[in-house]
């Protein structure tokens, strides 16, 4: 009897989503599927942590957007722990620690299994982290025994959280449309943008009640649309131009993200078996898409949470985990980042120190050009490591290709030849598709458009996405003779 492995026998025995019997799901199928999990994500994402007192994560809205969580409720953990794992993964493999040869459904099979294990790994971890590290806490009026009883359901709850975020991933992978992590992440983005451009709310010491826009003593809403009306009518230049630069950087990023999204490089392929007939096979400019955005920018997440809870957690005044908080990670004065990495990796509000302030310094410049760089830099790295786990190297496509019964007019029949024609086009793509969106992604945070500008940037390109593969399943629905010659 063939002896299975460690890691073999853990990933036989953990429940996992089982996918559709037949080789297609119909589109109704599946948008249904896409609508349960995503009515499911925003009801979990209100739902409260039972037990909780204080939470020392609330001012950390591009975390929360970036891991599509909501602080606070049962998501806390969001994607977390998933793009955590996947960073982890792809840096074990592009070191040449772990050899894996994802090109085999074995490899695969395994490269899979070990991510669901760091993603649950991680999702333990991170519950750890959040609350003996003071990000969620019990009220602090407790006793002694009742705050750690309490901590224990806290953990509890977000372990469980979590691990509902891993399996609606996987529901949404196998029956739905897209990417689950895309789709928590654009679902909780495009909240974000609605409230921040109508919520009627205004915040005041009291908490929130409805502002008013006619009446110049009263508070104004919070969301940008009502402040810049408000500004109008009763005059305040400086809150107009703010609310107005907002709103036109939002829609400044919208146009770019989609330009640059439906860029893209078309190889001419024909059918052998059919003469005359060919297809385009499309190159995107932006080769793996908003992946490697994301997992740079959950990168800097994760740094400015571990600075964040490490400041609010020591006490003492020497010592390594001292040190590493103070002059390495850096340190918080409220929300904002004061020093070290936290702070050379934030984006600095630029609109806003050029209005109220009427300049920018010189050390808000070199921010800006630390910060535009590691977005770029990191974008790229993950993208070449992205391309080489995923299905996107040359050869898979290759592969791709010839097992759709499509060859290149003009080339012999030939995978190595189709992978050499292949590999001049997808490496600059995935340098340059990378260094465009992390450029993109870096000055759609600087120009403080609403919500967090990466947010916006990102969502546009995963519904981009969404809508293409929509169209696409409902294309194949409305003509069955396509999807039998496109032998799906």
């Amino acid at each position: 009897m063939e002896k299975l492995s460690l890691l073999e026998i853990v990933n036989k025995n953990l429940p996992e989503i089982k996918g559709p019997a037949q080789k297609r799901l119909p589109f109704n199928e599946k948008l249904k599927w896409t609508l349960i999990v995503l009515v499911a994500f925003f009801i979990l994402s209100v739902l409260p942590l039972y037990g909780m007192g204080k939470n020392n994560l609330e001012h950390f809205e591009m975390l929360s957007l970036l891991l599509g969580a909501s602080f606070g409720s049962v998501l806390s953990l969001g994607i977390g722990p998933i793009v955590t794992g996947s960073i982890v993964l792809q840096l074990l493999k592009g070191a040449g620690i772990l050899k894996l040869d994802t090109h085999t459904p074995e490899g695969r099979q395994k490269y899979e299994g070990l991510q669901k294990l760091l993603s649950l790994f991680f999702i333990v971890f991170e519950a750890l982290i959040y609350i003996l590290m003071g990000g969620l806490a019990p009220a602090s009026t407790l006793s002694i025994g009742q705050y750690r009883f309490y901590q224990f359901l806290l953990v509890l709850q977000l372990i469980i959280g979590g691990i509902v975020v891993l399996y609606l991933d996987q529901i949404i992978s196998k029956w739905g449309f897209g990417s689950g992590i895309s789709l928590f992440i654009a679902a909780n983005v495009s909240a974000q943008i609605f409230i921040g451009a109508f919520s009627p709310f205004a915040v005041g010491a009291t908490g929130a009640t409805f502002g008013s826009i006619f009446s110049s003593s009263g508070l104004a809403p919070t969301g940008k649309v009502w402040v810049l009306i408000g500004s109008l009518i009763n005059p305040n230049s400086k809150e107009a131009i703010l609310a107005l630069s907002a709103i036109v950087a939002t829609i400044i990023v919208f146009l770019m993200s989609v330009y640059a999204q439906a860029m893209k490089v078309e190889i001419p392929l024909s059918f052998g078996r059919v003469r005359g007939h060919g297809v385009r096979w499309p190159l995107r400019f932006m080769y793996t898409s908003n992946i490697p955005v994301i997992l740079t920018a959950a990168l800097m997440a994760n740094v400015q949470l571990m600075a964040n809870l490490l400041q609010k957690s020591l006490t003492a005044s020497t010592g390594f985990l001292v040190f590493l908080s103070k002059h390495v990670l850096g340190q918080f004065s409220g929300s904002t980042p004061q020093s070290g990495l936290v702070y050379w990796l934030s984006a600095p509000d630029i609109l806003r120190a050029i209005i109220q302030q009427g300049g920018i310094t010189g050390n808000m410049i070199l921010q800006v050009i630390i910060f535009t760089l590691f977005m770029m830099i990191g974008a790229v790295v993950f993208s070449l490591f992205w391309v080489q786990t995923s299905g996107m190297d040359a050869q898979s496509q290759a592969s791709n290709i010839l097992s759709s019964g499509l060859q290149i007019p003009g080339f012999r029949r030939d995978e190595r030849v189709v992978e050499h024609l292949l590999s001049r086009y997808i490496l600059p793509l995935t340098i340059m598709g990378a260094l465009t969106v992390g450029f993109l992604a870096s000055a759609a945070d600087l120009m403080g458009a609403l919500s967090r500008g990466t947010g916006i940037l990102l969502t546009v390109m995963i519904i981009y996405n969404l809508y293409e593969s929509i169209a696409k399943e409902h294309m194949m629905d409305m003509y069955p003779a396509l999807r039998k010659m496109m032998g799906k």
